[in-house]
């Protein structure tokens, strides 16, 4: 039986959305090509009418759940002031409702480590899309240079998906709300720290 295009299209979506949030949970090698494809309702052997490889689906779905991520911090900051959106997304990210659902959060606390060991054109689409996250986490941080807005990015990046990281590993208990709440102090301390030149711009429109 044949199918019409935009049918193959909406179930090779199906499948990227379901991959993408058991990657999520289970770590890139813990989920098989065959219960991925029952999972969606389809027969093993149907995948390669998808995708030409297993790497090409774990590529294909963790550029969705970054778009995912990144989709989410857009509607979650479209009403919020410039200079407090990187504190809301902070805030927000550092939860535990976000540590207490990895399938449904943010690709790099959830698979980093896993896809730093895959091949090279894993870990380059893994590191495109990181790139593209941390352009959109530069935007949000106005009166600063851009290269200093991009360092300030990243920092807080990096302290946010280490923190969820950690939180994990603890699981649901105290440690890991410690761990939770000293990570999202860090993390916006860092958001709403003001750069050197605009705060001394602002002291002397102050003192004028």
């Amino acid at each position: 039986m044949r199918y019409s295009r935009e049918h193959k299209q909406e179930t090779h979506d199906r499948i990227v959305k379901k991959a993408s949030v058991r990657l999520r949970e289970k770590g890139a090698h813990g989920i098989g090509v065959a219960d991925l494809m029952k999972e969606a309702g389809l027969t093993h052997g149907g995948f390669y009418a998808h995708f030409d490889s297993r790497e090409a689906l774990v590529i294909e779905a963790f550029a969705y759940a970054m778009d995912r991520s990144m989709e989410h911090w857009r509607k979650l900051t479209s009403e919020a002031a410039p200079e407090k959106r990187l504190a809301l997304i902070a805030d927000s990210y550092l939860c535990a409702l976000h540590r207490d659902n990895p399938g449904h959060g943010c690709s790099i606390p959830s698979l980093g480590a896993e896809i730093a060991r895959e091949s090279p054109k894993t870990r380059k689409a893994f590191a495109g899309k990181l790139d593209e996250m941390i352009e959109m986490m530069t935007d949000y941080i106005p009166n600063m240079p851009r290269k200093a807005a991009r360092k300030q990015a990243i920092a807080t990046l990096a302290t946010m998906a280490g923190t969820m990281l950690l939180a994990r590993i603890a699981g649901s208990s105290e440690l890991s709300d410690e761990v939770l709440k000293a990570g999202r102090d860090s993390a916006l301390e860092g958001a709403r720290r003001e750069p050197k030149a605009a705060a001394a711009k602002k002291a002397r429109e102050k003192q004028n």
